[in-house]
């Protein structure tokens, strides 16, 4: 049941993470970063389904579904909000508004494409049970599919900390978040992840502060360390001090899921393998 998918969302971010949770399942992205924009690419393209935020300077959701409804080439599309700001009674006053769903963020990884495939089958198949086939058989196969490793991942970003979740779950991984160095190292008392991904700049303690106190522990040690991080001034420079202090890596934002999952991948086998490691 591979679909085109138009995502609406202003946010980089968010509109990284649907547009990768759509392709891992099988489905193609079509992307707009504001609501005209949105409005646009839903008459050339004629998606099978629309996702559009509702929060968004200039045409907000609202807005962009009145355009929609009001074209006959695209008012039969079934279009899904998401928002950030749930507050009590929105789900009512958004549907009733005339979208065909809600999701709320921040947005389950695990689950977000499996709702979307929920409108997809009941405008492809006319809601015919034995269409759900590939909705539940997903679902199987991911609770049946063997566990990787554990991720730590540090952030104190709620939106970095989705991506990785949204990355490296459909992967297999088991992620932990830890919003801070604090929350890490209180995880790190009754977990042994098998890799530590952590943000560099954080407000009190530091990822630099992290990688010392990791490296400083002789339980904890041998756990492969990377940093991930979009404030490098120097990166050249800080790829020299992350590999003194003992990371195996250091990764800059932005950078594609795909090869996010794959530097992941590569530092669990060095590690694995137990070579030689380096930025």
């Amino acid at each position: 049941m591979a679909a085109r998918v138009l995502v609406i969302e202003d946010n980089v971010t968010n509109l990284e993470l649907m547009s990768y949770l759509l392709r891992a399942f099988g489905h193609q992205p079509l992307r707009a970063t504001a609501g005209a924009a949105g409005v646009e690419a839903a008459a050339r393209e004629l998606p099978d389904l629309i996702v559009c935020d509702l929060q968004m300077p200039g045409a907000d959701g609202f807005e962009v579904l009145r355009r929609l409804r009001a074209d006959p080439a695209t008012s039969s599309i079934p279009v899904v909000a998401v928002t950030a700001y749930a507050m009590v009674g929105d789900r009512e006053r958004i549907l009733a508004a005339g979208f065909d769903g809600y999701i709320a963020k921040p947005i389950e990884p695990q689950s977000f494409v499996l709702q979307l495939e929920a409108h997809l089958i009941r405008r492809l198949h006319g809601g015919r049970s034995s269409s759900g086939t590939r909705q539940e058989s997903t679902a199987r196969s991911a609770e049946a599919r063997e566990p990787r490793a554990t991720v730590l991942a540090v952030d104190n970003s709620p939106p970095n900390l989705q991506l990785v979740r949204a990355v490296l779950e459909p992967a297999g991984f088991r992620v932990l978040e830890a919003r801070s160095v604090q929350e890490a190292l209180a995880l790190l008392g009754s977990e042994t992840p098998g890799l530590i991904l952590s943000d560099i700049h954080m407000p009190g303690a530091d990822g630099w502060t992290l990688l010392k106190r990791v490296k400083a522990d002789a339980a904890l040690a041998a756990i492969p360390f990377v940093f991930l991080s979009s404030t490098l001034v120097d990166s050249a420079s800080c790829g020299r001090q992350a590999q003194a202090l003992g990371a195996v890596r250091l990764i800059s934002r932005p950078i594609e899921p795909d090869a996010l999952l794959l530097a992941i991948e590569n530092c669990l086998e060095q590690s694995a393998d137990g070579g030689q490691k380096g930025i």
